[in-house]
């Protein structure tokens, strides 16, 4: 597979999830919440697309391009849509966070403008117990608006 951007192999069990054989990689940022595909924490982008690893069996993505919340940072730090989190206070316990931010990246690569209603749908599938959403809504709608505008560092 194409691990965020770097060709891999990940041995893994043939029943193994894809969260869990990411997770013993090393790329931790993902979580494994419900396990079911419901909660979001565990959200991949499989070949540009929003996923949850957890209902995905790790052969399954055999000569796929995945992207972890590990692969947004570059060398000079977290992404501007990471950083827009933080500056935002779109995190708390910081369970959801990857996820988010990987549903997040996956719109705003489709939908470089979107209405709070698309952002709205896009994390849909993220549960945060935390937040309340309002900040997080905020944090992606920023960075929408600086890419757009070409302000993205």
């Amino acid at each position: 597979m194409n691990l965020n951007g770097v060709a891999a192999r990940i041995p893994a069990d043939p029943a193994q999830r894809l969260s869990s054989a990411l997770r013993t990689h090393g790329l931790t940022g993902l979580k494994e919440g419900c396990l079911e595909g419901e909660c979001g924490a565990c959200t991949v982008l499989l070949d540009g697309e929003p996923v949850c690893s957890c209902v995905m069996l790790a052969a399954q993505a055999g000569g796929r391009r995945i992207e972890t919340v590990e692969g947004l940072a570059g060398a000079s730090g977290p992404s501007d849509l990471q950083r827009a989190f933080v500056d935002e206070g779109a995190v708390q316990c910081g369970y959801c966070t990857p996820g988010m931010i990987i549903a997040a990246e996956g719109l705003l690569r489709r939908t470089p403008a979107p209405t709070e209603a698309e952002i709205r749908r896009a994390i849909a599938g993220n549960i945060c117990r935390c937040t309340g959403y309002a900040n997080i809504v905020r944090a992606i709608a920023r960075t929408a608006s600086e890419r757009v505008a070409g302000e993205r560092p």
